[in-house]
């Protein structure tokens, strides 16, 4: 397993599934794009509630970057190429509104020190 650090794009909405066990746990797919342009579809599951949550908040085609344990896999599509895929364990969601909600937390706390 590697540690890993993706930022993309959501493909579609997430969604909440139970496991026979009754506990909760959220799948989602990201688009990712290297620096070669290759695109890589990663494959999301959260189980955390604050990844869970950052995740069911996002709508199709938003940005995103995770934080995680990932797996490297290959699928074949429908013309028998194969492509490269990820698995990713989120361990840490971050997204524009965090981005913007940490920005503002910061501003204030330079506010309030220039007083």
């Amino acid at each position: 397993m590697i540690d890993g650090l993706i930022a993309g794009r959501l493909m579609g909405d997430a969604s909440r599934r139970v496991d026979k066990a009754g506990r909760t746990y959220i799948v989602a797919r990201m688009l990712a794009r290297s620096k070669a342009d290759e695109e890589f579809i990663v494959n999301v599951i959260a189980f955390d509630d604050a990844p869970c949550a950052a995740l069911l908040a996002l709508q199709d085609g938003e940005a995103l970057t995770i934080a995680g344990p990932l797996t490297p896999k290959v699928w074949t599509d429908k013309q028998g190429n194969t492509r490269p895929s990820l698995d990713l364990i989120a361990a840490q969601v971050m997204t524009a509104y965090h981005v913007d909600h940490k920005r503002e937390a910061m501003d204030s706390g330079r506010d309030a020190g220039s007083r």
